[in-house]
């Protein structure tokens, strides 16, 4: 079988209008250097805009990170703040939509979400989940399905899940815009 890169193959066509994906996302304290690695990851496939780095969340450059990272740590934007809050009011003030990845009574479930671009989406600590603070900020909370005994899944995988479908959305709303004339409007 022979093996090619997504983008030389036809499929990666539909994705040329994409990239940048419009989305930020935020690792609140993350405990563990390869979900932070895994997370740089994920965002580079996906084609995320920018990272910020939370709290304890470790930082390029890394050897744990590398290690998952595979190199994507040099190629997605990111950026470091100590606290939540400065990050998400700034986001905000651009016309983020903010949205805390968690479960919770009033969380909406992510295939139904309908998002808002550009859309900053907070993932929070393997144990505790995303802070108070930046639940008080959020204008939404989402959540992945959750059909076994467990109730969460790892915080990369779940990073995953969340930008590949935000990409799949974002997708689906670029296509259904007119296509660009040769001056750059829409026709």
């Amino acid at each position: 079988m022979e093996r090619l890169p997504f983008r030389a193959t036809a499929a990666a066509a539909r994705y040329d209008g994409v990239k940048p994906l419009p989305v930020t996302a935020v690792a609140e304290n993350f405990r563990s250097l390869y979900n932070v690695g895994a997370l740089f990851r994920a965002a580079d496939g996906a084609g995320v805009e920018r990272l910020v780095l939370v709290g304890i969340t470790g930082r390029p450059p890394d050897r744990g990170i590398a290690k998952t990272a595979l190199g994507a740590e040099e190629h997605v934007a990111w950026e470091y703040a100590a606290e939540v809050a400065e990050p998400l009011e700034r986001l905000r003030a651009q016309g983020y939509e903010i949205a805390a990845v968690e479960t919770g009574r009033h969380a909406v479930d992510l295939f139904d979400w309908a998002p808002r671009f550009p859309v900053c989406v907070i993932f929070g600590n393997e144990l505790s989940g995303v802070s108070e603070a930046a639940l008080e900020r959020a204008d939404v909370q989402v959540a992945i399905p959750m059909l076994g005994f467990k109730d969460s899944l790892n915080v990369a995988t779940a990073a995953g899940v969340v930008l590949y479908e935000l990409l799949r959305k974002h997708r689906r709303a670029v296509e259904k815009r007119p296509p660009l004339s040769a001056r750059g409007r829409r026709r």
